[in-house]
């Protein structure tokens, strides 16, 4: 149906399997072969607060905070896991080397899987201290525009905006086979990069003048690997201002099926709680004799602790059908997430049904006054009284009720085919729909996957994961990426395609249904169709199946006026007739009024003219070819 778009890593990964590449450098090649990355180490990026003279990550004296990195988790030999890859902080003391500035050094790295992640940070995006105050001004008039929920007029150009972020090259990726790929690496720079996309966010610089209150960024960045080839070497780009800190094979999630997911929509402030249990409804789609769940620390400045967490099915409310089971975290109870980091549980054998409730439950033993949430579940939660119930089949002890996600961003169960994923906004999100009754789009689509049966030629019932985020855009983040706030629109689709899509467990396919809240706030359509472009090269450069859903009618709603639903229709027809995706889901022409293709179908309208009803949302769900997934 389409020419398929490859992204530039692939491009370039094709040339070097048939283009000599330059060799290793020549204490690589007098080492006998690939150095471990920490004996390439010839910077300094970590200063004690004391001693702020003793690093000099930039050139200009420069450096992160060891007692920032601390508090944020982010201790010397920490184990840290973002975006499913496992990495390591240097174990380094303050002012000791820590990072390489890439050279071209051949670095020893083993392992399968489907991307390479890189631990990095930029320091030449700023084109000097005039460069860094603009980058600055830009980032304000950012905040600004994602506080009031609309696009700012900075008189900042695209180009502009790169320097603030750019310290790119290309490597190459050796595999044990003897064949080769390139690829494309960029980090954004540790002072000015964009918060949205960082992995963490330190409060201070030290200089030797003293210290800033300036974040400092550090980024995590995958870049693609042939799948089923073991890495045996990494070749790192030329480009000294690109600070590598740390780089693993992330590994591919085989015998796993992502049953529930969702996004971390803002970090907003919560309970505050302390000494109590959680106790998470999640509904699922695919079944499996497995579990594991995933908790994401995103967006946050410290750590949170874990006492213990229980997966259990729901009977009734916080009541277990049965006594709930512990999971554990690498062999323990209990573990403490860092800032930015995530953490997978055991797996475990529990026999997890299809399409049913299940409670997931764990305690939080300290005091937590802010966390990352999905906001719109639309299902009821539950909070303990004081103490460690996540092991109570009783509901007793949760007496108070919240209507978020925090912290649980995944389910995963054993085997199955792999999922499906749903990259939206409200009306993925189920904006509209009643709540703990479970009739979201993305339901109605995974009971039609479901009921197929054994029958010849069925599609497989892949688990379907909802990345829906109420008010999310494609190219503008609503929330601006960092720090405590109240919005929860989210950082945009293109800023969370790698969290929420890519590193996705056994992802497969991506179903894009965003554009609408754009359109409505003034971003053009040239500009969307350039952002969906990027989400469906990225998505095949991973090896995915982008489809590409229309966007739905809204007029009657305040802000879709004619000149609105005019963007709106460029976006759909380009997306019918482009040849970048594998398919097309017309959800425009499912529920537009045929007598005024600008409005929607009353019967499918829940009256804000908006927001599908559940009439509409089944609608959706059921004009999905499943044969396209």
């Amino acid at each position: 149906m389409r020419r398929r778009v490859w992204g530039t890593a692939v491009v370039l990964g094709l040339l070097a399997a048939v283009a000599p590449v330059a060799s290793a450098r020549a204490s690589d090649t007098a080492s006998g072969g690939p150095l471990p990355l920490e004996r390439h180490f010839d910077n300094r990026a970590v200063s004690d607060d004391a001693r702020p003279g003793e690093a000099d990550f930039d050139g200009s004296g420069a450096s992160l905070s060891a007692q920032d990195l601390a508090a944020a988790g982010w201790t010397p030999g920490r184990s840290l896991t973002v975006q499913g890859a496992r990495l390591t902080w240097p174990r380094r003391a303050a002012g000791e080397p820590d990072n390489v500035r890439a050279d071209g050094q051949s670095v020893r790295v083993r392992g399968r899987g489907d991307a390479l992640a890189f631990l990095v940070a930029g320091t030449g995006g700023t084109r000097g201290a005039a460069g860094a105050r603009r980058c600055r001004e830009n980032e304000r008039a950012e905040a600004r525009r994602a506080e009031h929920g609309r696009a700012l007029d900075t008189g900042w150009s695209a180009p502009e905006a790169e320097q603030c972020d750019a310290a790119s090259g290309t490597g190459t990726v050796r595999y044990a086979d003897g064949t080769r790929t390139a690829y494309r690496l960029t980090a954004s720079d540790w002072r000015t990069g964009p918060l949205a996309t960082k992995a963490v966010a330190l409060p201070h610089i030290n200089t030797p003048g003293g210290r800033l209150a300036e974040k400092a960024r550090l980024y995590v960045v995958t870049v693609p690997v042939t799948r089923g080839r073991e890495v045996s070497s990494v070749s790192l780009p030329r480009n000294p201002a690109l600070h590598v800190f740390s780089l693993a094979v992330r590994p591919t999630a085989r015998d796993w099926t992502g049953s529930w997911a969702a996004s971390s929509s803002g970090y907003t402030a919560v309970g505050p709680w302390t000494d109590r249990t959680l106790r998470l409804v999640v509904h699922t789609s695919a079944g499996g004799p497995r579990v594991r769940i995933r908790l994401d620390n995103t967006f946050a400045a410290a750590p949170v602790r874990i006492g213990s967490a229980t997966v259990a099915v729901q009977a009734e409310g916080a009541a277990a059908l049965s006594t709930p089971v512990p999971l554990s975290f690498r062999g323990t109870a209990g573990t403490e997430i860092p800032a930015g980091a995530q953490a997978f549980s055991d797996p475990l054998g529990f026999e997890v049904p299809a399409n049913a409730n299940l409670l997931v439950s764990f305690h939080l033993p300290g005091t937590v006054t802010a966390a990352p949430v999905h906001r719109l579940a639309l299902q009821t939660s539950y909070v303990s009284e004081p103490g460690d119930h996540a092991g109570d089949g009783s509901a007793a002890a949760y007496t108070s009720t919240i209507a978020s996600w925090p912290l649980l961003t995944g389910v995963d169960v054993g085997g199955g085919p792999g999922s499906v994923v749903l990259l939206g906004d409200s009306i993925t999100d189920g904006e509209k729909s009643t709540p703990d009754a479970n009739r979201r789009w993305s339901d109605v689509l995974a009971r039609r996957l479901l009921r197929q049966g054994p029958r010849h030629n069925a599609v497989p019932a892949y688990g379907v994961l909802n990345h829906g985020i109420s008010a999310n855009r494609v190219v503008t983040d609503r929330y601006p990426g960092d720090g405590v706030s109240t919005d929860t629109g989210g950082v945009s689709a293109l800023h969370r395609l790698d969290r929420d899509v890519l590193a996705q467990t056994s992802a497969r396919t991506v179903v894009v249904f965003q554009g609408v809240n754009d359109v409505r706030w003034g971003t053009t359509a040239d500009q969307v169709i350039t952002g969906l472009r990027e989400i469906a090269a990225r998505g095949h450069e991973r090896g995915l199946r982008v489809l590409a859903a229309t966007i739905a009618p809204c007029e009657g709603e305040a802000r879709c006026t004619e000149a609105v639903d005019a963007e709106r229709s460029v976006v759909n027809a380009w997306i019918r007739d482009a040849d970048d995706f594998d398919g097309v889901l017309d959800f425009d022409a499912v529920l537009r009024d045929p007598e005024r293709p600008s409005r929607m179908l009353p019967v499918y309208d829940s009256g804000d003219h908006l927001h599908p009803g559940e009439a509409g949302l089944a609608a959706l769900a059921d004009s999905v070819d499943l044969k396209l997934l």
